[in-house]
């Protein structure tokens, strides 16, 4: 990982910042020009789902170079964290930025005592972090995506009596449909 990398909330002037990085970054996906994405960033922003404690920005020399946004969702009767989307400026990507992203959300979520964090993504990747598949613990998938793409990392205030079914904050539901 770069030594010269700071990872830092969010504030609010770094919105357009993020915007861009996010379209760049999931415009060279095979699923996605980066417009839904970032369009979502902005509709968690405009619903106040997003959760500022745990959405940050990696720097490199004053210049927004990643992002993750974290957003309040629900499992069955209470409250989880969902993560997503995660972007890294392709110029800089597998460099160990997105880690370092998700490691400040998961200690952060942690020393917070958040019970979950889920998201949709690569198992291979977000499986380093401790991330499993949600299903065998009794956490319903909000989409029809296959079951190992759904993902949930247990933090120490979790409980079995939490898991139910999962639902992103209802900006998701536009980026589904």
């Amino acid at each position: 990982m770069r030594t010269d990398l700071v990872i830092r909330p969010e504030r609010p002037e770094d919105a357009e910042a993020v915007r861009e990085l996010v379209r760049a970054a999931f415009a060279g996906t095979e699923y996605s020009d980066g417009r839904p994405e970032s369009a979502l960033v902005d509709a968690l922003r405009a619903d106040g789902d997003v959760l500022p404690a745990l959405t940050f920005v990696a720097e490199l020399d004053g210049r927004v170079v990643g992002s993750v946004v974290c957003s309040r969702a629900t499992m069955g009767e209470g409250t989880s964290v969902g993560l997503g989307p995660l972007a890294v400026d392709p110029g800089y990507q597998a460099q160990g930025i997105g880690s370092a992203l998700v490691a400040s959300v998961v200690a952060t979520a942690e020393q917070r005592a958040e019970p979950s964090i889920v998201l949709l993504g690569d198992p291979g990747y977000y499986g380093a972090f401790g991330f499993e598949t949600a299903a065998p613990l009794g956490i319903g998938s909000p989409g029809p995506w296959e079951d190992r793409f759904f993902q949930v990392l247990t933090l120490r205030a979790w409980r079995p009596e939490l898991a139910g079914p999962f639902r992103y904050a209802p900006a998701f539901e536009a980026l589904e449909g």
